[in-house]
């Protein structure tokens, strides 16, 4: 029987032109990788709210057409994390504002897949990077 407590989270695939954003994580889980910025559900909030809030918090932009693409059971005992996590990715189109790291984000940028394909990621970022790109219309170039 898992006794581990079970988190909801939520993290966002910013999509520019041929681009994804991502974030170099500064804290555990997943510290020095990069990934799609996110965080915790806070109480009262819909999954998407939360997108949209630590989407800001974290990196100062907007974005619109949130759209659940994903969804991941990230075990934190791996990394000692006291807590697992139901992650929820979302794809969301770029809106407004250039990306500023800030919160729990060491680094903020857009990306093409050749770039990411030599970065440290975590998990599935780039498959999904690839399937939003690709499912866009963007072409992967």
């Amino acid at each position: 029987m898992n006794t581990r407590r079970e988190l909801p989270a939520v993290s966002v695939a910013v999509v520019r032109g041929d681009r994804v954003l991502l974030v170099k994580r500064a804290r555990p889980p997943s510290q020095g990788l990069y990934a799609f910025p996110g965080g915790k559900v806070e109480p009262g909030e819909t999954l998407e709210q939360a997108a949209r809030r630590e989407l800001m918090e974290e990196t100062g932009l907007t974005a619109r057409a949130f759209r659940p693409v994903e969804t991941i059971l990230i075990d934190g005992a791996g990394e000692g994390h006291p807590v697992d996590y139901r992650l929820t990715v979302f794809g969301a189109d770029y809106h407004h504002g250039e990306p500023e790291p800030a919160d729990d984000a060491e680094s903020a940028a857009f990306y093409t897949l050749a770039e990411m394909s030599a970065m440290p990621l975590a998990g599935s970022v780039f498959t999904i990077a690839e399937e939003l790109l690709a499912s866009g219309g963007n072409g992967l170039a």
